[in-house]
C-alpha cells in the first residue's frame, strides 16, 4: 500500500538525488507528493531515485535523462546506433563498456583544433572513463554526453552483433566441445555401433537361437535395470520432502532492500496469440519493480508477435530483445544472447505461457540463501491449468505430478544429477556463465545444463513452488514436444558418455550409474517397450514358438512388463492422491497406453537424432479453452485520449534549457560482467527509412507499472524470409527513424539491429 507524503515530510534526502527531485518537480515531471514517496522508497529498497521513478512509471526513461544531464552539467544525446564508429568502439573491451554502461561514439576535432573522443553514458561523466579512452586510443581528450542506458545498450548489441550471434551459438562448443552436442555422435561412439551391429549380424548368422536369447536378455537388462532405477527413485522421492522447503512466511519476511537484482528470460516464438496473456502473468510476481528486470526474446523472423507484444504495453521492466537470426535456431541460442545482456544477479527462464506462484522468486532467493555456495540451479515445480481439458491433458498431469512429487525430490535426496525442466529455472547468473551458459545444439538445453553443472561439482535443487503451463491437447503437438524431449536426452547421455571414465571421476561412481540409468535409460526404455509387447503377444499366441526360451527368460521378460506397467499405474495414482487431484486418480489406470505415446515420439526421436539433429519441434500453445487464473486488475483508469507527437514538444524544450549543475548519483547500478565475446568485425546493414507512426497512450499493466506512451509501428511489419545458405545473414533491420544529436525533436523508440528500445520520448 502506497503512502502519500508531503514533499516537505522530514525526510532526509542525500544532496544529489534532492537535486535530481527538484528538478523533476520543477518542471511538473512529477508532483511533490511523488517525489516524497519515492524518497522513502528508495531507502526501502536499496536502489536509486531514479529506478524508483522509472518503475512506477511517474517519469519516462528519457525524462529522467534529461533531468540528470541537467544535474551533471553536460548535454543530452539520442545515440543512434548506426552512426556510432564501429572501428573506433572495439577498441574497447565489451564487456567493460556493458558493466560501466557508455559506449564511444566518434572522433571529432575539438573547438581548439584538438582530436577528442565523444563517448555517451548513462552514468555522471567521470575521470574512469577519461583514462579509459586514453588507454585505448591514445587520445586524452574526453567529450562526455549523457544518454539512457537502453540507448547505450542498444548501441552495444548493433556493433558487437556478429560476436554476440558466434558467443550464444559457438562458445561452448569452442571452449569445451566435448560438452557440446554441436558434434552428434563421435568416432568411437559410431565404431561401437558398428561393431555391435555387425556382432548380432554375425550371431544369427551362426547361431541365432543363441543371439535371440542373447539379445532378449539385453532388454530385459536394460528394461530391468531402468524400472529398478525408477522404483528406487520414487520411492526415496515418496519418502522425503522437497529439499529446499520455503514457507510463505520466510519468502514475505525478506526485505525489499535485501533482495538481489533478478533477470526473467522469456523466449517466445510465434507466440502472438499469447504473449498478451504473458505480461498479466509475469505481472502477478511479488517482487519489487526497480530490480527487477524481464528480458522478452523475440526472433528476426517473427514481427508477428513482435506487433503484439508492443500491442500489450509492457511497462518499464521489460525489454525487448530481436535475436539475430542464426542456426541452429534453438531456444538455448535464445537464451545465451538474453543472459549476455541479463544485468541481474538471479536469472530465471520462464515460457509464454507460464503463470508462476506470485511468490516464486522470492522463494528461490530463500533457496539459495540456504542451499550453499554450490547450489547452481533452484527448479520449480510444473503442473498444468488446464489439466481436466480432455484424456491427453489429464494423462500429462499425472505424469508431471509424479515426476515434479516424487522423482525430483528422489534424485535430490540421494543427490544424482537433476535434468532440469525446461521453465522456471533459478539461476546465479555467475554461476551459469561459468557453465557456459545453455548448449545451443541440444533440444533439451535443460537436461544437459544439470548435468553439467553436477559434473563440474554444483547442485541443482527443487523449491516448493509451482508454475503452471498449458498441457498439450492435441496427440500431434504432444508427439513434436515429446519427441523433442527424448531426442535431448538421446544427446545429453552421448554428450556426457564420450569419456566414461572421466565422467566417473567428475561425479562419483553412484552419480554415473544413476546418470546412466535415467538420461541414458529413458530412451532407452521407450524404444525397447514395443519389441517387448510385440514378443509377449507372440507367447500368448504362439506359446510353442518360444519353447527353445530358457523358462527363466520367459519369466522375466514377463516380469518385467508387469512389474514396469504396474509401477507406472502406481505412481500415477499416488501423485494423484498427493495433489488432491482425485478425478484424475482413475485415468492412472490408462497410464501403459500413455506410455506407449512416449515409444512412438522416441522413435521420431531417433530418427531425427541421425537426420536432424538440431530441429527444434515447436510446440504450439494457445489452443486451451480454459483460461489461467489472471492476477488482480488494476484501479479502473480514466480513459486516456491518443497523444500526437506535436505534444513531446516539453521535451525539446527541456534539452534547450540544459544548464550547469553539480553531480548526484548514478541512477541505475552497474551492470553484471558480461562473458568475454571473440571480436570479428563486419560491416553493418543500412538502415531503412523510418515508417509513419502514430503515438498512443495506454495504461498499465495490473501492479506492474503507471501509464505511460508507447510507440506503435504502423503499418505491420511484413514477414521477414529465412535466409538457408548463410548461418548469420544480416539482420533484419526494423524501420527506425536517424537521430540528430540535437534533434528538433527527440526521435521516437525504435528498433535496434539487436533489441527494440520500448521506452518513447
Amino acid at each position: 500500500m502506497t503512502t502519500a507524503l508531503r514533499a516537505d515530510a522530514a525526510v532526509p534526502r542525500p544532496a544529489a538525488e534532492r537535486r535530481l527531485g527538484d528538478v523533476l518537480v520543477g518542471d511538473g515531471s512529477i508532483s511533490p507528493e511523488q517525489l516524497a514517496e519515492a524518497l522513502v522508497a528508495s531507502r526501502e529498497v536499496g536502489e536509486p531515485l531514479g529506478s524508483v521513478l522509472l518503475a512506477r512509471g511517474w517519469v519516462t526513461r528519457r525524462r529522467l535523462y534529461v533531468a540528470l544531464a541537467e544535474v551533471w552539467g553536460t548535454e543530452m544525446t539520442f545515440v543512434d546506433p548506426v552512426e556510432v564508429d564501429a572501428d573506433l568502439a572495439q577498441l574497447f573491451p565489451y564487456p567493460q563498456l556493458a558493466r560501466e554502461m557508455w559506449v564511444p561514439l566518434r572522433t571529432e576535432t575539438g573547438p581548439d583544433g584538438e582530436r577528442q573522443v565523444v563517448v555517451a553514458s548513462s552514468s555522471r561523466p567521470s575521470e574512469h572513463v577519461r583514462r579509459s579512452v586514453a588507454e585505448h586510443t591514445g587520445i586524452d581528450r574526453v567529450q562526455q554526453l549523457v544518454t539512457t542506458d537502453w540507448d547505450v545498450q542498444r548501441a552495444l548489441r548493433t556493433v558487437w552483433r556478429e560476436e554476440v550471434v558466434h558467443e550464444a551459438v559457438s562458445a561452448l562448443a569452442e571452449r569445451r566441445p566435448d560438452e557440446s552436442a554441436s558434434t552428434v555422435f563421435t568416432w568411437p561412439q559410431v565404431a561401437s555401433a558398428v561393431v555391435a551391429a555387425l556382432a548380432v549380424v554375425v550371431g544369427l548368422v551362426l547361431d541365432a537361437p543363441t543371439t535371440v536369447v542373447v539379445l532378449l536378455a539385453v532388454v530385459n537388462v536394460v528394461i530391468g535395470l531402468s524400472v529398478g532405477a525408477k522404483a528406487l527413485i520414487s520411492t526415496v522421492g515418496t519418502a522425503s520432502e522437497t529439499v529446499e522447503q520455503v514457507t510463505a512466511a520466510d519468502a514475505a519476511a525478506l526485505a525489499d532492500a535485501e533482495l538481489p537484482r533478478y533477470t526473467i528470460l522469456v523466449p517466445v516464438y510465434r507466440e502472438a496469440g499469447i504473449v498478451g496473456l504473458l505480461m498479466q502473468n509475469l505481472a502477478g510476481l511479488d517482487y519489487p519493480r526497480e530490480k527487477l528486470e524481464i528480458l522478452l526474446l523475440l526472433e528476426e523472423d517473427d514481427p508477428e508477435t513482435l506487433q503484439a507484444a508492443l500491442a500489450a504495453a509492457p511497462p518499464d521492466v521489460v525489454r525487448i530483445l530481436v535475436v539475430p537470426h542464426s542456426m541452429p535456431k534453438t531456444k538455448p541460442r535464445a537464451c545465451n544472447v538474453g543472459l549476455a545482456f541479463a544485468r541481474g544477479d538471479l536469472v530465471v527462464i520462464y515460457d509464454a505461457e507460464d503463470r508462476p506462484d506470485p511468490d516464486q522468486l522470492k522463494k528461490a532467493v530463500v533457496a539459495f540463501a540456504q542451499g550453499g555456495e554450490d547450489l547452481v540451479c533452484v527448479q520449480a515445480a510444473l503442473n498444468y491449468f488446464n489439466a481436466e481439458e480432455n484424456l491427453l491433458t489429464r494423462m500429462f498431469t499425472l505424469e508431471y505430478s509424479s515426476w515434479f512429487d516424487y522423482t525430483l525430490p528422489g534424485l535430490d535426496a540421494l543427490r544424482l544429477p537433476i535434468p532440469l525442466g525446461g521453465t522456471s529455472n533459478h539461476f546465479r547468473a555467475t554461476m551459469l556463465r561459468e557453465l557456459g551458459g545453455w548448449d545451443p545444439f541440444n533440444v533439451t538445453e535443460d537436461a544437459d545444463l544439470g548435468v553439467r553443472a553436477s559434473a563440474r561439482g554444483g547442485r541443482v535443487a527443487v523449491v516448493n513452488s509451482t508454475t503452471y503451463e498449458e498441457a498439450n491437447m492435441a496427440v500431434g503437438n504432444w508427439v513434436r514436444q515429446r519427441s523433442r524431449w527424448i531426442k535431448g536426452y538421446m544427446q545429453t547421455f552421448l554428450v556426457h558418455s564420450r569419456h566414461p571414465v572421466r565422467l566417473v571421476r567428475a561425479i562419483g561412481p553412484r552419480q554415473a550409474v544413476g546418470f546412466l540409468l535415467t538420461i541414458g535409460g529413458t530412451p532407452a526404455t521407450f524404444l525397447l517397450t514395443p519389441p517387448l509387447w510385440g514378443v509377449f503377444g507372440l507367447w500368448l499366441a504362439f506359446p510353442h514358438l518360444f519353447a527353445p526360451l530358457p523358462p527363466w527368460l520367459q519369466l522375466v521378460s514377463l516380469g518385467n512388463l508387469l512389474l514396469g506397467n504396474g509401477l507406472i499405474v502406481y505412481l500415477s495414482l499416488l501423485a494423484g492422491f498427493k495433489r488432491r487431484s482425485y478425478r484424475l486418480v482413475a485415468y492412472a489406470l490408462l497410464s501403459p497406453l500413455y506410455w506407449l505415446l512416449h515409444s512412438v515420439a522416441s522413435y521420431k526421436a531417433a530418427w531425427q537424432l541421425v537426420t536432424k539433429p538440431f530441429y527444434w519441434e515447436k510446440t504450439q500453445h494457445g489452443l486451451t479453452s480454459h483460461s489461467p487464473a489472471s492476477p488482480p486488475p488494476a484501479p479502473p483508469e480514466e480513459p486516456m485520449a491518443p497523444l500526437h507527437l506535436d505534444d513531446l514538444t516539453a521535451l525539446q524544450e527541456a534539452l534547450e534549457a540544459l544548464d550547469e549543475h553539480d553531480l548526484i548519483t548514478e541512477v541505475m547500478p552497474a551492470a553484471v560482467a558480461v562473458p568475454a565475446l571473440r571480436p570479428t568485425g563486419g560491416a553493418l546493414p543500412p538502415v531503412p527509412p523510418p515508417a509513419e507512426r502514430v503515438v498512443r497512450r495506454t495504461g498499465p499493466l495490473p501492479s506492474l507499472a503507471a501509464t505511460r506512451v508507447v510507440e506503435e509501428p504502423v503499418p505491420a511489419l511484413p514477414p521477414v524470409p529465412t535466409p538457408v545458405e548463410s548461418t548469420v545473414p544480416p539482420a533484419q533491420v526494423l524501420p527506425a527513424p536517424r537521430r540528430a544529436r540535437h534533434a528538433a525533436q527527440p526521435p521516437a523508440a525504435a528498433p535496434g539491429l539487436l533489441g527494440w528500445a520500448l521506452e518513447p520520448a
